[in-house]
């Protein structure tokens, strides 16, 4: 049972600075990747390159000596007040030769720049792919400015169609979802030979009829409220567009919470929404179990993260964590010496604390084992009262499961009289599942239920503002400018 970080000190992602860029072959596309196999072995052994390289009658650069020299300088690259993708301007510019690309390819940026109008289906501001300056002041830049910006406009769409506009390394630590690498750079390079830019761009957003539904959600909640604000002078009509914008606002915030998943979800899978304290299992792409759950508190939220579970573990003991032990057990312990035995827990060897397996455990009856760096895991509990409450976020991190008993029956595919012997048993015992099942830890205060229908939700751990703060940040201050990373409330 994780002892979460609090909401308040929720920490950011971080890269690390000798990072390997990774890349696939594009689903649909066979895409290699541009050179980044080379570049990688010779960051990651200067001495070989130099080695390999001679010092002398090497060749003469034949590239644009302007353009490299932006990309080489020290801090942000920024252009017309604009802060461009460096790290994915630089490979793409290297598999280029440092050439500038579009004033000799003018129908291919024009497609492209065509492309990116299409981010509005996708709930994503085009002003965030440059949209403005390229059409108000691109006579005004230098050629190597505008070449920068155009690339940069076209990457960055490809990067948030293939992983979200908010990048994992812009986000919260707990939020750790992330679809399989995608390199935009040979993306890119196939749109530019394609008559439809537009769609091998588009082949990067999730395959889901969940996205293709909450897409046109939000152009139908776009349209009601652009027909309300027309409408002059009367105030229901005013209200009825504010509610329209802020509907339009959720499906956008959740659109790109989707954009962090696999393209093509696994057809079996488990679902747990954290927002709604739900758990499904689909087979098939249909759900066919559905039961409630309880999550993180606030101040101890459970995360958003992919994993599998792997086996179930019988009668489990609860080998409490060390936070968890000096926070709640030890002081309780200090005030009453009986407390351990009265709770079935006992000192281990390591000098952990660890309560006994049965009826009393914290993890009742049945744990689901899977393997995440948060140590997040579903459990039963014996504590079933808490499942009848309306907002279930109570626990520490991990997911404790209203019935997991008749998930065991699905997952081992045993009857439930297996199942019952086992428990009964009492004896400690791990079943391997038939096949690992993914599961996602999802956090969706808007999503698809399977009738098509839309349905809107509160936001407990109060995450959606962040997300729309980046997603809205054009309207907000110039890119060029730093702002705070939103801080979230316990």
């Amino acid at each position: 049972m994780l002892t979460h970080i609090p909401a308040g000190q929720r920490r950011r992602h971080s890269l690390p600075a000798g990072i390997v860029a990774l890349a696939i072959c594009v689903r649909g596309l066979g895409l290699p990747a541009a050179g980044l196999c080379e570049e990688a072995n010779s960051a990651a052994n200067p001495a070989a390159a130099s080695a390999e390289t001679p010092s002398t009658d090497a060749a003469p650069f034949s590239g644009n000596a302007e353009l490299k020299a932006r990309l080489d300088a020290p801090g942000k690259l920024v252009i017309a007040g604009e802060r461009l993708h460096a790290d994915l301007l630089r490979r793409f510019y290297i598999a280029h030769g440092y050439q500038t690309v579009w004033d000799g390819h003018p129908e291919e940026a024009n497609r492209l720049r065509d492309a990116i109008s299409h981010a509005a289906e996708h709930a994503l501001d085009p002003g965030l792919f440059h949209r403005a300056t390229l059409a108000g002041r691109s006579a005004a830049l230098l050629p190597v400015e505008r070449d920068l910006l155009l690339s940069d406009a076209f990457l960055s769409y490809a990067d948030a169609m293939s992983r979200g506009a908010m990048p994992i390394e812009e986000r919260a630590d707990d939020e750790d979802l992330v679809p399989e690498p995608v390199d935009v750079v040979a993306v890119l390079d196939a749109a530019m030979a394609d008559p439809d830019p537009a769609k091998v761009i588009e082949t990067l957003a999730p395959a889901s009829s969940e996205y293709r539904t909450m897409q046109r959600a939000y152009a139908e909640y776009r349209a009601i409220a652009a027909a309300e604000q027309s409408a002059r002078g009367k105030r229901r009509s005013t209200e009825k567009a504010a509610n329209a914008e802020r509907r339009a606002r959720q499906i956008a915030i959740n659109l790109e919470r989707l954009r962090w998943l696999p393209r093509h979800m696994p057809p079996d899978r488990v679902i747990v929404n954290a927002a709604i304290a739900r758990l499904q299992l689909f087979r098939n792409d249909q759900p066919v179990f559905t039961t409630r759950v309880v999550v993180g508190e606030p101040d101890k939220q459970t995360p958003e993260f992919q994993s599998t579970i792997d086996s179930v573990l019988f009668n489990p003991p609860w080998n409490i964590p060390r936070s968890i032990a000096q926070k709640e057990i030890l002081p309780k312990l200090a005030a009453d010496p009986g407390y351990l035995i009265s709770h079935h827990m006992r000192f281990r060897g390591n000098g952990g604390i660890q309560q006994e397996a049965g009826p009393y455990s914290a993890l009742g009856r049945l744990k689901f084992e899977m393997n995440d760096r948060y140590d997040v895991y579903l459990h039963d509990t014996p504590d079933k009262s808490l499942f009848l409450a309306v907002a279930r976020m109570m626990s520490h991190g991990c997911v404790r499961v209203e019935n997991p008993r008749a998930l065991v029956v699905l997952l081992l595919g045993e009857p439930a009289q297996v199942i019952d012997k086992g428990i009964a048993s009492g004896h400690t015992a791990r079943r391997l599942l038939p096949a690992a099942m993914p599961i996602f830890v999802l956090y969706q205060t808007a999503y698809v239920e399977p009738d098509g229908s839309i349905q809107f939700r509160a936001d407990p751990y109060e995450r959606d503002d962040e997300i729309w703060r980046y997603l809205a940040r054009v309207q907000q201050l110039p890119v060029a400018q730093d702002s705070a990373a939103g801080q979230r409330r316990g």
